[in-house]
C-alpha cells in the first residue's frame, strides 16, 4: 500500500533537520536523529526524501535563495559603485558564512562526503553564480563591466564564500576582514573609481596684512 504524503509531516522533517544541522552539523546528524525528533520511524523519512543530502538541500536551497535576494534588495538604494561592491562582498564573505551558527558549512560537509547514488543538485550552484555575477557586474562602472568576465568572477566569489565557510567552522575568526573586503572591492572597481568620498573643503585662513 502506497503511503500518502502529508505536508505537515514533510514540514516537521525540514524543521527538525534545520535545528539539528544548525546545532550539531550535518556530519553528526543522522536520519535516526531527525526521525526521532519528528516522532516517526527512519523508514518513513524515505517516503518524503531520498537521503540525508536530499533533506539538507530542501532546507538549504530556499534559505540561500532568500539570502541572496535580500542582498539584492539591500543594495538597491546604494548609489556609489564602490559602496555597493563593498556591501556585496561583506555579505558574501563575512555575514552569510557566520549566520545561523555557520549553517552554510553543512553543505560543505555534505558535498565532501557524497556517496554513490546521492543526487548532487548543480542547479542551485548555477543559480547562485548567475545571481552573484549579475549583482557585482551591475554594481561596477561601465568601463569595468566590459573588461571583467562575469561568469568567471562569480565562480571566484562563490569559491571564496565556500572557503570562508570552512574557515569559520574551524575558527570564529576565519571570516574575511575589512581590509580584504576593501582591497577586493577596489580591485574590482579599478583605478577610475569615482565613488570616493568628496574631500572636505577647508578654507585657508586669510593672510594678515
Amino acid at each position: 500500500m502506497v503511503q500518502v504524503k502529508k505536508d505537515e509531516v514533510r514540514q516537521a522533517i525540514l524543521e527538525a533537520a534545520w535545528q539539528l544541522f544548525s546545532q550539531q552539523t550535518y556530519q553528526r546528524t543522522t536520519l535516526t536523529h531527525i526521525a526521532r525528533k519528528v516522532g516517526i520511524s527512519s523508514a518513513n523519512l524515505y517516503v518524503y526524501f531520498d537521503s540525508k543530502l536530499d533533506i539538507l538541500y530542501a532546507v538549504y536551497e530556499p534559505w540561500m535563495r532568500r539570502r541572496l535576494l535580500q542582498i539584492e534588495s539591500d543594495i538597491a538604494s546604494v548609489r556609489q559603485p564602490l559602496d555597493r561592491v563593498r556591501q556585496i562582498l561583506r555579505a558574501l564573505w563575512k555575514e552569510i558564512p557566520a549566520e545561523e551558527n555557520g549553517f552554510l558549512n553543512n553543505i560543505m560537509q555534505a558535498l565532501s562526503t557524497v556517496e554513490k547514488g546521492e543526487r548532487y543538485k548543480r542547479s542551485l550552484l548555477e543559480w547562485m553564480e548567475t545571481r552573484i555575477g549579475d549583482m557585482i557586474h551591475a554594481a561596477l562602472p561601465a568601463e569595468r563591466r566590459r573588461s571583467i568576465d562575469k561568469a568567471r568572477l562569480a565562480r571566484v566569489m562563490v569559491m571564496a564564500l565556500d572557503g570562508y565557510s570552512i574557515h569559520r567552522h574551524i575558527s570564529a575568526r576565519g571570516l574575511a576582514d575589512d581590509k580584504t573586503v576593501e582591497m577586493m572591492a577596489r580591485l574590482l572597481i579599478g583605478p577610475n573609481d569615482r565613488a570616493k568620498r568628496p574631500r572636505s573643503r577647508t578654507r585657508k585662513p586669510a593672510k594678515r596684512r
